[in-house]
């Protein structure tokens, strides 16, 4: 019988907490990762990873669980983004307004 492992945390004046990091590794939970609770009529609730619903990506996941995984691994390989490169883009975007929250479809080309 595999052992039972306990851990602990603290709710904010806001109601919220860390997961701890045992936690986190034994759901491989990452960041904006979904939890899924389930409450038993006991009132044990027990915390397991949310599916990942059919709009994720799972490639665009994987490569960003390796970029998560690199840069907490190696922070010394962050560099900064040199000015003159964000002007030179600036000045090719200009004014272009953008809504990050709009959907993608083949119909906007």
């Amino acid at each position: 019988m595999a052992a039972t492992l306990e851990v602990e945390s603290t709710l904010t004046d806001r109601y919220q907490t860390t997961v701890p990091e045992t936690v986190r590794l034994a759901l491989r939970l990452g960041k904006r990762d979904k939890i899924h609770y389930t409450i038993r009529p006991g009132g044990e609730v027990v915390l397991t990873r949310a599916a990942a619903s059919g709009q994720d990506d799972p490639v665009l996941e994987a490569f960003l669980g390796f970029l998560a995984h690199d840069i907490t691994c190696h922070p010394e390989r962050l560099l900064s983004v040199d000015a003159g490169l964000v002007q030179r883009l600036q000045s090719l975007v200009g004014d272009v307004g953008v809504d990050l929250d709009a959907g993608l479809s083949a119909d906007d080309e």
